[in-house]
């Protein structure tokens, strides 16, 4: 499986968290709703948590379970660390549909100008930019799934591959070569990712949540004057 993971840039694993578990995750969440900060993002019914593992710190010993560890063990570099943290919530009467892209920022504490780094954003206290390629390639994310997700509810859409292909602009994909794959992911489930991997998000065609904590591994080194903004060790 980890074949899999290098060559078509992502993975599925099933049954990583029971659903006590889920719903232990999903209850603190759900009382941090009406918390004000800006971590929090709202729009109509729309909820997401930036920097979730650092606002919700509780959340980290009910996600990175002995179980966890285990699925994600045989894929991670040594060393690796959380460097970011974002929890989404497609809920029933949002539809919002998200094009191909990469993820390919990093969360740093201060802008330093380092050949290979930029452009540079400020976001929520911290820094975005985008590192060079490679620091990217060492990245690994992890989308664990709080409910059932398919092509009806918001699920995926991966161009298996294009992760190999460096940057890669989504007005320049070939579709007469590159193939469309939606990933399903089950309740529970987990789904390992390359950054660098083409995907998109496809609107809700019957009205069911999707909720995802969205967390980034790496285990760079940053140039002297960078430091990561949100770098969490494993618990």
């Amino acid at each position: 499986m980890k074949q899999q993971l290098e060559e078509q840039g992502y993975l599925i694993l099933d049954g990583v968290l029971s659903p006590l578990e889920r719903k232990a995750v999903a209850d603190v969440i759900e009382v941090s709703i009406d918390v004000p900060g800006t971590a929090f993002r709202r729009q109509g019914d729309l909820f997401a948590i930036r920097r979730v593992l650092a606002v919700l710190p509780q959340l980290s010993a009910l996600l990175f379970t002995p179980g966890m560890m285990k699925a994600i063990a045989p894929y991670m570099d040594k060393g690796c660390f959380i460097s970011k943290s974002i929890y989404f919530d497609k809920p029933v009467a949002s539809n919002w549909f998200v094009p191909y892209h990469q993820d390919l920022t990093i969360s740093v504490d201060n802008k330093t100008e380092v050949l290979g780094f930029g452009p540079w954003s400020r976001k929520d206290g911290y820094f975005a930019v985008q590192p060079p390629v490679s620091l990217l390639e060492q990245q690994l994310t992890l989308r664990i799934h709080l409910d059932d997700t398919d092509e009806s509810n918001g699920a995926l859409n991966v161009i298996p591959g294009s992760h190999r292909k460096g940057i890669y602009r989504p007005e320049t994909i070939d579709w007469s070569i590159e193939k469309e794959k939606v990933c399903k992911v089950p309740a529970g489930g987990l789904m390992l990712m390359r950054p660098l991997l083409l995907h998109a998000s496809s609107r809700s065609k019957e009205g069911k949540r999707r909720r995802v904590l969205h967390i980034e591994l790496n285990h760079a080194v940053l140039p002297a004057g960078m430091a990561w903004a949100e770098k969490q060790s494993l618990p």
